[in-house]
């Protein structure tokens, strides 16, 4: 989808009495933004797939003009509860978009009302209910800035999936009980081996846990073979094509909205920069090939070569699947494409080499840490159990902090799938991996490695609960989440 500039948004034509209003500020604003949640069909490679979406004015989503409020009404057209979390936004505590902390789950036929300001960036939103985010109740949230509206470019977005036809509580069960991915038994999908210790460790590391028997170990790195792989709603047997300008710029806006997908995007024959990750300016990153776990987001400049068309690919990590869309100027052939890449992709950023590259434009300043914390993070595939500091969502412990502190959280994976950890209302600058001091990328959400370290510094926001999490959605179905507990 290619994304212009919207104006004039229309507001949802609903009841006064069926609103929960947020304060709103001044009385001439423009009219809020309607978006429903609702049910939608799909053709996947032929067969009709019913899913769940965010229907915006525009389509799927939504797009918001530079200095645009986030004024929204959100209704709730589907047959159950649900609540919508603004990924990477920073609203207030009580329109982050969590069941019961503090607002309750919208009922079938309910709308309610959200007005903040809105940070620029790519970004995106999503039930915070996992069965419902694996019916893909997910949808962009690009805010433009006033440097997007004065570069001469073309802005596309990328927004990833993995889908089922079978329920999301059937996929829970088959991967509770056992479900192995094909090619697991010989490290194809499933498995790969870990052939050394992560980077910037000995044998003796990881606090004094001993290492030798590493190379004997695998990593999980897919524990559950999709049906389908998605970019925009669509397969590589029918993937959306782009028309681009000869020579033209394109600023890709990768989104991956995936349950428990790790991806590696492919720009093929054609450089990119990577530009910001998480909505976060970075120090501009060239390559072709660059991960993206979960819940993520990257931004990458492209600059396209004369006329043609360009496919921009996102393959599985650890195997053949993959998706993508084509990038094509007016009359060039588009190549028909196989939904598998001839051999299977590595595992993503075993040793965080690609996330040690990234540099934040705009640092955290400087300071004293007066809060610092260490969180286990644990689980097996069998029985299927994840957890932080060995407990689940009810039993958890609170990383606690006074408003205004700087903070380090310091993830300590001890299991051998890797977990991409989300932090509500903040941001936070990747400082530390595996004992490598560094000034890294700011984020909301880190992907932290089998057996690996990774440490995060914040300062403190409103004083309020936020949720913490794996945002691989059947871990965090397991009870794979905490809070960061702020008070005054």
């Amino acid at each position: 989808m290619t994304l212009l500039t919207r104006r004039g948004f229309l507001a949802a034509g609903v009841a006064a009495s069926a609103m929960v209003q947020f304060p709103r500020i001044g009385m001439a604003e423009p009219p809020a933004i309607g978006l429903r949640a609702a049910s939608r069909t799909l053709d996947i490679d032929g067969r009709a797939a019913s899913v769940w979406g965010l229907a915006g004015p525009s389509g799927q989503g939504l797009i918001l003009d530079p200095g645009t409020r986030f004024r929204v009404d959100l209704t709730n057209d589907l047959p159950e509860p649900t609540i919508i979390h603004w990924h990477g936004q920073i609203p207030p505590n009580a329109q982050d978009g969590v069941p019961d902390m503090p607002m309750p789950k919208l009922k079938p036929g309910e709308t309610r009302s959200y007005d903040y300001a809105a940070s620029p960036g790519t970004y995106w939103m999503h039930s915070h209910i996992p069965m419902q985010e694996m019916r893909l109740l997910a949808a962009p949230l690009i805010v433009r800035s006033a440097s997007d509206i004065a570069a001469d470019r073309q802005e596309v977005v990328m927004f990833l999936h993995d889908f089922a036809f079978k329920s999301p509580a059937e996929v829970m069960e088959e991967i509770a009980g056992g479900h192995a991915p094909s090619g697991h038994e010989g490290m194809d999908h499933g498995a790969m081996p870990m052939k050394q210790p992560m980077a910037g460790m000995d044998h003796a590391g990881m606090s004094g846990h001993d290492m030798s028997g590493m190379a004997a170990m695998q990593m999980d790195l897919n524990d559950y073979d999709w049906d389908a792989y998605l970019t925009n709603d669509r397969t590589l047997s029918d993937p959306e094509v782009i028309r681009v300008e000869r020579d033209g710029r394109v600023l890709l806006r990768v989104v991956n909205a995936a349950a428990a997908t790790v991806f590696w995007i492919d720009t093929g024959g054609v450089q990119a920069r990577l530009v910001a990750v998480d909505g976060q300016g970075i120090q501009p990153l060239a390559g072709t090939r660059f991960g993206i776990a979960m819940a993520q987001r990257l931004d990458l400049e492209i600059e396209l070569p004369g006329t043609g068309s360009w496919p921009i690919l996102a393959i599985r990590e650890g195997a053949r699947e993959r998706t993508g869309l084509i990038l094509a100027t007016a009359g060039a052939k588009v190549p028909k494409l196989s939904p598998l890449a001839d051999q299977n992709a590595a595992a993503f950023d075993t040793d965080m080499a690609q996330e040690m590259r990234l540099i934040a434009s705009d640092p955290l300043p400087a300071r004293e840490v007066q809060t610092s914390r260490a969180l286990m993070l644990g689980g097996t595939m069998q029985p299927y159990h994840w957890t932080i500091d060995d407990r689940v969502w009810g039993e958890h412990v609170p990383v606690t902090a006074r408003s205004g502190e700087r903070v380090e959280i310091m993830f300590h994976n001890m299991s051998m799938m890797g977990h991409p950890m989300h932090l509500h209302g903040h941001t936070f600058q990747v400082v530390e991996v595996n004992g490598r001091r560094f000034y890294g990328a700011r984020r909301d959400t880190v992907y932290v490695p089998p057996m690996a370290m990774v440490t995060v510094a914040l300062d403190a926001g409103e004083a309020a609960r936020w949720m913490l999490h794996c945002h691989h959605m059947p871990h965090l179905e397991t009870g794979m989440m905490t809070e960061f507990a702020i008070t005054t």
